[in-house]
């Protein structure tokens, strides 16, 4: 048996022991951390696994740092700062899809690149949600398609036009946070996706590109109800004799059939028209429904009955036929003085002329068929 000082001397060394190498532990730690990875910075564009990192209106390089770094994207906040010392990074908001382990320099690229940026659609006044084939023209993008674009993270990880188009058709308005005074009129179209036309306004929009369809929308869809309202929409349409929703709708026949510096007139006739019970006969709402579009439409189109038709239907169409932009929206809310029930724009350089009398506007249409304008190629 071992005397007790003996093993007190043993228990007393294995404990030095013990600290030696738990202080040799801690100063290497130490220096892992500040001369390693408190300066790490790896090398080329990453490994391949995508990361989706957020720029917020107002971010710089330094609040984005601690995000970067916990989700591997750069080694370390100084490798990021001096990176960005040397490239002075413009940043703007959106979701940008990086990778994890990317150089600093190349992590500042990728954020500063408007291409790579995703979560951002812009939205011009009078598009709608599909994609229009344009008779002998190209084929112009509908929203559907610009957001679904605003998606990707990579070639395949996008959420598609159809997902968008389910998600519009056959999500709960309500949990869409459609406009209380648009439910009844999306209610009434079914699982028609072109219920929620006209309801995504114009405009910049941002919206996080990782989540659901049914969110996407609802984020778009929430933000234009906002705008929309802001115009005085509410008190102008009590003041006009429409509902809100009518209001949006008439709006975007402006927005579909006005030449510039003439809004405020077509919106006068249409006010007109709907008045003395007339119908609108819009080409554009008999081109809204035809999968191929050009300004002038043929006796056939004309006759065709569908919601939006307004040769075949009395009244304003069942739904806006675009996302009507701000000047439309004004000048349904502030039409013109004038007692003109037709219109016709008579030369390729949008001169638009206004009658009262059928048989003027009889004469106007045909000037407009001498200079080329209404001629079809269908």
């Amino acid at each position: 048996m071992q005397p007790k000082f003996r093993r007190r001397r043993q228990l007393a060394a294995a404990l030095a022991l013990a600290l030696v190498v738990l202080l040799i532990g801690t100063c290497a730690y130490v220096w892992y951390q500040r001369d390693v990875v408190a300066v790490r910075d790896y090398e080329g564009e990453g490994n391949g696994n995508v990361v989706m990192v957020r720029v917020s209106p107002g971010d710089s390089v330094d609040s984005l740092s601690e995000q970067l770094v916990e989700k591997d994207v750069v080694g370390s906040r100084r490798a990021l700062m001096s990176a960005a010392e040397r490239k002075e990074p413009e940043l703007q908001a959106g979701y940008y899809p990086l990778q994890e382990q990317m150089s600093a320099d190349k992590a500042l690229e990728w954020l500063s690149s408007d291409e790579r940026r995703r979560g951002v659609v812009d939205i011009p006044n009078g598009l709608t949600l599909h994609d229009v084939q344009v008779v002998d023209g190209d084929n112009r993008k509908g929203i559907f398609t610009l957001v679904s674009e605003q998606t990707c993270q990579d070639e395949q990880n996008c959420v598609s036009v159809e997902d968008l188009q389910k998600a519009a058709a056959q999500t709960p308005p309500e949990q869409l946070e459609i406009a209380d005074w648009a439910l009844d009129k999306v209610n009434a179209r079914g699982d028609d996706p072109k219920r929620i036309e006209g309801l995504i306004s114009p405009g910049v929009h941002l919206f996080d590109p990782t989540s659901s369809p049914e969110e996407i929308l609802k984020t778009l869809l929430k933000t234009s109800k906002e705008q929309y309202e802001n115009t005085g929409l509410l008190s102008s349409a009590e003041k006009v004799g429409l509902s809100p929703y009518d209001m949006l709708v008439a709006a975007s026949l402006v927005e579909r059939e006005a030449p510039e510096g003439d809004f405020d007139k077509v919106a006068r006739v249409i006010l007109n028209r709907l008045h003395e019970n007339q119908k609108l006969e819009f080409d554009s709402t008999v081109n809204y429904d035809l999968s191929e579009v050009e300004v002038a439409t043929t006796d056939e189109d004309r006759r065709r009955s569908t919601p939006w038709n307004t040769y075949a239907k009395e009244g304003l169409p069942e739904t806006p036929i675009s996302s009507p932009g701000l000047q439309a929206l004004h000048a349904i809310e502030n039409p013109a003085e004038g007692d003109w029930l037709y219109f016709v724009t008579v030369d390729k350089d949008g001169r638009t002329v206004f009658n009262r009398d059928f048989d003027a506007h009889e004469r106007a249409i045909e000037e407009s068929r001498r200079n080329g304008v209404l001629d079809s190629n269908r």
